[in-house]
Protein backbone atom coordinates (compact mmCIF):
# COMPACT_ATOMS: atom_id res chain seq x y z
CA UNK A 1 0.00 0.00 0.00
CA UNK A 2 1.62 3.34 -0.99
CA UNK A 3 0.12 6.17 0.29
CA UNK A 4 1.52 9.77 0.36
CA UNK A 5 2.19 11.14 3.57
CA UNK A 6 2.84 15.04 1.94
CA UNK A 7 1.45 17.52 4.72
CA UNK A 8 -1.13 19.00 1.92
CA UNK A 9 -2.58 15.52 1.15
CA UNK A 10 -3.33 14.87 4.33
CA UNK A 11 -4.76 18.25 5.18
CA UNK A 12 -7.35 17.69 2.22
CA UNK A 13 -7.53 14.23 3.17
CA UNK A 14 -8.53 15.45 7.03
CA UNK A 15 -10.88 17.85 5.46
CA UNK A 16 -13.01 15.88 3.48
CA UNK A 17 -13.30 13.13 6.37
CA UNK A 18 -16.57 12.01 7.19
CA UNK A 19 -17.47 10.71 10.55
CA UNK A 20 -20.05 8.10 11.39
CA UNK A 21 -21.81 8.59 15.04
CA UNK A 22 -24.56 6.06 15.02
CA UNK A 23 -24.14 2.54 15.84
CA UNK A 24 -24.59 0.37 12.72
CA UNK A 25 -27.37 -2.31 13.45
CA UNK A 26 -28.75 -4.62 11.09
CA UNK A 27 -27.48 -2.91 8.32
CA UNK A 28 -28.17 0.84 8.94
CA UNK A 29 -26.91 3.49 11.14
CA UNK A 30 -28.99 4.15 13.85
CA UNK A 31 -29.08 6.14 17.26
CA UNK A 32 -28.98 5.24 20.58
CA UNK A 33 -32.66 3.59 21.76
CA UNK A 34 -32.18 5.95 24.53
CA UNK A 35 -31.00 8.93 22.15
CA UNK A 36 -27.96 9.68 24.26
CA UNK A 37 -24.63 10.09 23.29
CA UNK A 38 -20.96 10.77 24.16
CA UNK A 39 -18.11 12.51 23.28
CA UNK A 40 -14.99 11.30 21.73
CA UNK A 41 -12.25 13.00 22.36
CA UNK A 42 -8.84 13.86 20.08
CA UNK A 43 -6.18 12.65 22.25
CA UNK A 44 -3.82 15.22 20.80
CA UNK A 45 -5.68 18.43 21.71
CA UNK A 46 -8.01 17.43 24.44
CA UNK A 47 -11.04 18.70 21.71
CA UNK A 48 -14.01 16.84 21.10
CA UNK A 49 -13.97 14.99 17.56
CA UNK A 50 -17.74 13.77 17.40
CA UNK A 51 -20.75 13.19 19.59
CA UNK A 52 -21.08 9.36 19.54
CA UNK A 53 -24.48 6.61 20.15
CA UNK A 54 -24.21 5.43 23.58
CA UNK A 55 -25.85 2.28 23.15
CA UNK A 56 -27.26 0.02 26.15
CA UNK A 57 -29.02 -3.05 26.68
CA UNK A 58 -31.91 -2.67 24.37
CA UNK A 59 -29.02 -1.72 21.32
CA UNK A 60 -27.14 -4.83 22.20
CA UNK A 61 -30.39 -6.93 22.13
CA UNK A 62 -31.65 -5.67 18.86
CA UNK A 63 -28.07 -6.08 17.23
CA UNK A 64 -28.23 -9.91 18.49
CA UNK A 65 -31.32 -10.40 17.28
CA UNK A 66 -30.59 -9.04 14.12
CA UNK A 67 -27.36 -11.09 13.78
CA UNK A 68 -29.43 -14.28 14.95
CA UNK A 69 -31.80 -13.31 12.35
CA UNK A 70 -29.07 -13.51 9.47
CA UNK A 71 -27.05 -16.39 10.94
CA UNK A 72 -30.29 -18.30 10.73
CA UNK A 73 -31.71 -17.39 7.23
CA UNK A 74 -28.94 -18.89 5.60
CA UNK A 75 -28.00 -16.13 3.48
CA UNK A 76 -24.27 -15.97 4.58
CA UNK A 77 -24.17 -19.51 6.93
CA UNK A 78 -24.74 -21.50 3.83
CA UNK A 79 -23.09 -19.19 1.27
CA UNK A 80 -21.26 -21.30 -1.22
CA UNK A 81 -17.57 -21.13 0.11
CA UNK A 82 -16.17 -19.45 -2.96
CA UNK A 83 -19.23 -16.59 -2.71
CA UNK A 84 -18.25 -16.04 0.88
CA UNK A 85 -14.75 -15.76 -0.52
CA UNK A 86 -15.57 -13.26 -2.64
CA UNK A 87 -17.54 -11.03 -0.79
CA UNK A 88 -14.90 -10.54 1.55
CA UNK A 89 -12.11 -10.39 -1.35
CA UNK A 90 -14.51 -7.37 -2.18
CA UNK A 91 -14.36 -5.66 1.06
CA UNK A 92 -10.85 -5.95 1.17
CA UNK A 93 -10.90 -4.24 -2.20
CA UNK A 94 -13.09 -1.21 -0.73
CA UNK A 95 -10.60 -1.38 2.63
CA UNK A 96 -7.84 -0.40 -0.21
CA UNK A 97 -9.38 2.38 -1.65
CA UNK A 98 -10.11 3.78 1.23
CA UNK A 99 -7.17 3.30 3.45
CA UNK A 100 -6.06 6.92 3.55
CA UNK A 101 -9.43 7.66 5.17
CA UNK A 102 -9.00 4.87 7.73
CA UNK A 103 -5.52 5.53 8.51
CA UNK A 104 -6.54 9.48 9.20
CA UNK A 105 -9.57 7.98 11.64
CA UNK A 106 -6.92 5.59 13.61
CA UNK A 107 -4.33 8.99 13.89
CA UNK A 108 -7.32 10.93 14.84
CA UNK A 109 -9.04 8.72 17.51
CA UNK A 110 -6.11 6.90 19.05
CA UNK A 111 -3.46 9.64 18.48
CA UNK A 112 -1.57 7.59 16.94
CA UNK A 113 1.19 8.64 14.40
CA UNK A 114 0.04 8.81 10.58
CA UNK A 115 3.16 7.28 9.65
CA UNK A 116 2.47 4.26 11.55
CA UNK A 117 -1.29 3.83 10.59
CA UNK A 118 -0.32 3.76 7.42
CA UNK A 119 2.66 1.86 7.22
CA UNK A 120 1.47 -1.11 9.69
CA UNK A 121 -1.83 -0.54 11.13
CA UNK A 122 -4.29 -0.71 7.81
CA UNK A 123 -1.44 -3.04 5.72
CA UNK A 124 -2.12 -5.55 9.20
CA UNK A 125 -5.95 -4.80 8.96
CA UNK A 126 -6.58 -5.99 5.31
CA UNK A 127 -3.91 -8.71 5.40
CA UNK A 128 -6.02 -10.23 8.08
CA UNK A 129 -9.27 -9.85 5.93
CA UNK A 130 -7.39 -11.21 3.07
CA UNK A 131 -5.87 -14.07 4.74
CA UNK A 132 -9.13 -15.09 5.94
CA UNK A 133 -11.31 -14.32 2.91
CA UNK A 134 -8.72 -16.86 0.98
CA UNK A 135 -8.79 -19.45 3.39
CA UNK A 136 -12.08 -20.13 3.00
CA UNK A 137 -12.25 -22.45 0.15
CA UNK A 138 -8.86 -23.99 1.41
CA UNK A 139 -9.85 -25.23 4.77
CA UNK A 140 -10.52 -28.79 3.45
CA UNK A 141 -12.43 -31.29 5.86
CA UNK A 142 -11.40 -34.77 6.68
CA UNK A 143 -12.42 -38.14 6.88
CA UNK A 144 -11.98 -40.32 10.14
CA UNK A 145 -10.54 -43.58 10.54
CA UNK A 146 -13.90 -46.08 10.32
CA UNK A 147 -14.90 -49.50 9.34
CA UNK A 148 -15.40 -50.23 5.22
CA UNK A 149 -19.23 -50.53 5.92
CA UNK A 150 -19.02 -47.00 7.51
CA UNK A 151 -18.42 -43.43 5.96
CA UNK A 152 -17.10 -41.31 8.80
CA UNK A 153 -16.81 -37.14 8.18
CA UNK A 154 -15.37 -34.54 10.21
CA UNK A 155 -17.18 -31.07 9.45
CA UNK A 156 -16.81 -27.57 10.80
CA UNK A 157 -20.00 -25.81 10.82
CA UNK A 158 -19.86 -21.77 12.08
CA UNK A 159 -21.19 -21.49 15.80
CA UNK A 160 -23.55 -18.79 15.48
CA UNK A 161 -23.50 -15.31 16.47
CA UNK A 162 -20.25 -14.00 18.29
CA UNK A 163 -19.60 -10.98 19.94
CA UNK A 164 -16.30 -8.95 20.21
CA UNK A 165 -14.82 -6.68 22.55
CA UNK A 166 -11.93 -4.27 21.08
CA UNK A 167 -9.08 -2.04 22.70
CA UNK A 168 -8.60 1.13 21.83
CA UNK A 169 -4.61 0.86 20.69
CA UNK A 170 -5.55 -0.77 17.36
CA UNK A 171 -8.67 0.04 16.12
CA UNK A 172 -8.69 -1.10 12.87
CA UNK A 173 -6.41 -4.28 13.26
CA UNK A 174 -8.04 -5.39 16.22
CA UNK A 175 -11.81 -5.44 15.00
CA UNK A 176 -10.38 -7.24 11.87
CA UNK A 177 -8.86 -10.06 13.82
CA UNK A 178 -12.20 -10.47 15.34
CA UNK A 179 -14.18 -9.69 12.93
CA UNK A 180 -12.59 -11.66 9.99
CA UNK A 181 -12.30 -15.29 11.29
CA UNK A 182 -16.38 -14.97 12.26
CA UNK A 183 -17.15 -13.57 8.91
CA UNK A 184 -15.29 -16.61 7.15
CA UNK A 185 -16.57 -19.62 8.49
CA UNK A 186 -20.18 -18.37 8.47
CA UNK A 187 -21.10 -16.76 11.80
CA UNK A 188 -22.95 -13.43 12.21
CA UNK A 189 -21.00 -11.16 15.39
CA UNK A 190 -21.81 -7.86 17.21
CA UNK A 191 -18.52 -5.91 18.09
CA UNK A 192 -18.23 -3.36 20.93
CA UNK A 193 -14.92 -0.84 20.11
CA UNK A 194 -13.31 0.70 23.12
CA UNK A 195 -15.33 4.01 23.85
CA UNK A 196 -12.24 6.23 23.05
CA UNK A 197 -11.67 4.75 19.22
CA UNK A 198 -15.23 3.94 17.78
CA UNK A 199 -14.41 5.91 14.54
CA UNK A 200 -12.94 3.85 12.97
CA UNK A 201 -15.15 0.29 13.87
CA UNK A 202 -18.13 2.28 11.83
CA UNK A 203 -16.34 3.21 9.04
CA UNK A 204 -15.35 -0.51 8.70
CA UNK A 205 -18.96 -1.49 9.55
CA UNK A 206 -20.13 0.90 6.27
CA UNK A 207 -17.84 -0.83 3.98
CA UNK A 208 -18.43 -4.36 4.46
CA UNK A 209 -21.87 -3.64 3.81
CA UNK A 210 -21.09 -1.35 0.79
CA UNK A 211 -18.94 -4.91 -0.31
CA UNK A 212 -22.29 -6.85 0.09
CA UNK A 213 -22.33 -8.29 3.14
CA UNK A 214 -26.22 -9.10 4.30
CA UNK A 215 -27.66 -6.82 6.88
CA UNK A 216 -27.19 -7.83 10.46
CA UNK A 217 -24.29 -10.11 9.98
CA UNK A 218 -22.12 -7.12 11.14
CA UNK A 219 -22.79 -4.99 13.73
CA UNK A 220 -21.09 -2.25 15.54
CA UNK A 221 -22.61 -1.02 19.23
CA UNK A 222 -20.77 2.04 20.63
CA UNK A 223 -20.97 3.10 23.78
CA UNK A 224 -19.06 5.09 26.51
CA UNK A 225 -16.66 3.94 29.41
CA UNK A 226 -19.68 4.20 32.02
CA UNK A 227 -21.49 1.62 30.16
CA UNK A 228 -19.18 -0.79 28.91
CA UNK A 229 -19.83 -3.02 31.34
CA UNK A 230 -23.69 -3.36 31.13
CA UNK A 231 -22.99 -3.35 27.33
CA UNK A 232 -20.47 -6.37 27.89
CA UNK A 233 -23.10 -7.87 30.57
CA UNK A 234 -25.92 -7.59 27.76
CA UNK A 235 -23.41 -9.32 25.30
CA UNK A 236 -22.18 -12.25 27.64
CA UNK A 237 -25.83 -12.69 29.15
CA UNK A 238 -27.83 -13.27 26.26
CA UNK A 239 -27.82 -16.71 25.31
CA UNK A 240 -27.85 -16.18 21.38
CA UNK A 241 -24.09 -15.30 21.94
CA UNK A 242 -22.63 -18.18 21.39
CA UNK A 243 -19.16 -16.82 21.48
CA UNK A 244 -17.47 -14.02 22.99
CA UNK A 245 -13.53 -12.46 21.77
CA UNK A 246 -12.24 -10.22 23.79
CA UNK A 247 -8.35 -7.90 24.05
CA UNK A 248 -7.76 -6.11 26.99
CA UNK A 249 -7.00 -6.20 30.44
CA UNK A 250 -6.31 -9.00 32.71
CA UNK A 251 -9.17 -7.59 35.37
CA UNK A 252 -11.68 -7.13 32.74
CA UNK A 253 -10.83 -10.49 31.12
CA UNK A 254 -11.43 -12.42 34.17
CA UNK A 255 -14.88 -10.63 34.76
CA UNK A 256 -16.01 -11.31 31.33
CA UNK A 257 -14.88 -15.13 31.67
CA UNK A 258 -16.90 -15.44 34.44
CA UNK A 259 -19.87 -14.07 32.94
CA UNK A 260 -19.80 -16.04 30.34
CA UNK A 261 -19.88 -19.33 32.29
CA UNK A 262 -23.75 -19.13 32.72
CA UNK A 263 -24.47 -19.66 29.05
CA UNK A 264 -21.35 -21.79 28.53
CA UNK A 265 -19.59 -19.62 25.82
CA UNK A 266 -16.57 -20.23 24.03
CA UNK A 267 -14.30 -17.61 25.03
CA UNK A 268 -11.05 -16.53 23.45
CA UNK A 269 -9.19 -13.63 26.02
CA UNK A 270 -6.28 -11.80 24.92
CA UNK A 271 -4.60 -10.12 28.09
CA UNK A 272 -2.19 -7.82 29.85
CA UNK A 273 1.10 -8.82 30.09
CA UNK A 274 4.65 -7.78 31.59
CA UNK A 275 6.94 -8.13 29.49
CA UNK A 276 10.50 -7.73 29.81
CA UNK A 277 12.80 -6.88 26.98
CA UNK A 278 16.22 -8.81 27.92
CA UNK A 279 20.04 -7.49 26.96
CA UNK A 280 22.64 -9.56 27.85
CA UNK A 281 26.90 -8.51 27.44
CA UNK A 282 27.12 -10.30 23.84
CA UNK A 283 24.33 -8.09 22.04
CA UNK A 284 25.16 -6.87 19.59
CA UNK A 285 24.49 -2.61 20.81
CA UNK A 286 22.49 -1.29 18.04
CA UNK A 287 19.97 -4.32 16.99
CA UNK A 288 19.66 -3.91 20.65
CA UNK A 289 18.87 -0.24 21.25
CA UNK A 290 16.48 -0.45 17.56
CA UNK A 291 14.32 -3.21 19.59
CA UNK A 292 14.26 -1.71 22.43
CA UNK A 293 12.83 1.79 20.81
CA UNK A 294 10.37 -0.68 18.48
CA UNK A 295 9.47 -2.46 21.70
CA UNK A 296 8.65 0.51 24.51
CA UNK A 297 7.75 3.84 22.22
CA UNK A 298 5.58 2.11 20.08
CA UNK A 299 1.67 3.72 20.30
CA UNK A 300 3.81 5.94 23.15
CA UNK A 301 4.65 2.05 24.54
CA UNK A 302 0.70 1.88 25.25
CA UNK A 303 0.66 -1.50 22.98
CA UNK A 304 0.28 -4.99 24.75
CA UNK A 305 3.74 -5.97 23.25
CA UNK A 306 5.44 -2.88 24.98
CA UNK A 307 8.49 -4.05 27.35
CA UNK A 308 7.45 -3.35 31.22
CA UNK A 309 11.02 -3.74 32.36
CA UNK A 310 14.39 -3.42 30.47
CA UNK A 311 16.98 -5.14 32.11
CA UNK A 312 20.73 -5.39 30.86
CA UNK A 313 24.00 -7.09 32.05
CA UNK A 314 26.45 -5.51 33.89
CA UNK A 315 28.69 -5.25 30.79
CA UNK A 316 26.99 -3.40 28.59
CA UNK A 317 25.11 -1.28 30.40
CA UNK A 318 26.72 2.01 30.55
CA UNK A 319 27.52 1.55 26.76
CA UNK A 320 23.23 0.61 26.01
CA UNK A 321 21.78 3.44 28.55
CA UNK A 322 23.82 6.37 26.43
CA UNK A 323 22.78 4.93 23.27
CA UNK A 324 19.18 4.42 23.98
CA UNK A 325 19.07 8.18 25.74
CA UNK A 326 20.39 9.40 22.97
CA UNK A 327 18.09 8.00 20.32
CA UNK A 328 15.10 8.28 22.75
CA UNK A 329 16.11 12.27 23.10
CA UNK A 330 16.11 12.91 19.36
CA UNK A 331 12.36 10.86 19.15
CA UNK A 332 9.84 13.30 17.37
CA UNK A 333 7.12 13.89 19.64
CA UNK A 334 3.90 15.70 17.70
CA UNK A 335 0.19 15.13 16.86
CA UNK A 336 0.03 11.93 15.08
CA UNK A 337 -1.42 14.00 11.74
CA UNK A 338 1.80 15.27 11.52
CA UNK A 339 3.82 13.31 8.91
CA UNK A 340 7.13 13.09 10.72
CA UNK A 341 5.91 12.25 14.35
CA UNK A 342 7.15 9.40 16.06
CA UNK A 343 5.86 9.38 19.28
CA UNK A 344 1.92 10.94 19.54
CA UNK A 345 0.05 11.91 22.33
CA UNK A 346 -1.06 9.41 25.84
CA UNK A 347 -4.94 7.99 24.91
CA UNK A 348 -6.40 9.98 27.99
CA UNK A 349 -5.58 12.03 31.18
CA UNK A 350 -5.75 8.40 33.00
CA UNK A 351 -3.13 7.16 30.73
CA UNK A 352 -0.69 10.30 31.31
CA UNK A 353 -1.46 10.05 35.21
CA UNK A 354 -0.14 6.40 34.87
CA UNK A 355 2.84 7.67 33.61
CA UNK A 356 3.16 10.23 35.50
CA UNK A 357 3.17 7.76 38.68
CA UNK A 358 5.67 5.52 37.03
CA UNK A 359 8.43 8.49 37.02
CA UNK A 360 7.44 9.47 40.12
CA UNK A 361 8.37 5.68 41.14
CA UNK A 362 11.45 5.71 39.44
Amino acid sequence: MNLTLDRDVLKAARAALRFRTQAFIDGKFTPAASGKTYTSINPANGQPLAEIADCGPEDVETAVRAARRSFQSGVWSKLKPGDRKDAMLKFVELLEKNALELALLDCLDAGKPISDCVAIDLPDTIHCIRWHAELIDKLYERTAPSGPDVVSLIVREPIGVGAGITPWNFPAAMLARKVAPALAVGCAIVVKPAEATPLTALALAELASRAGLPAGLLSVVTGDAEDAPVIGGALTDSPLVRALSFTGSTEVGKRLMAQCAGTVKRVSLELGGNAPFLVFDDAALDAAVEGALASKFRNAGQTCVCANRILVQDGIHDRFVASLAARVRALVVAPGTEPGAQVGPLIDGDGFAKVERHVADA
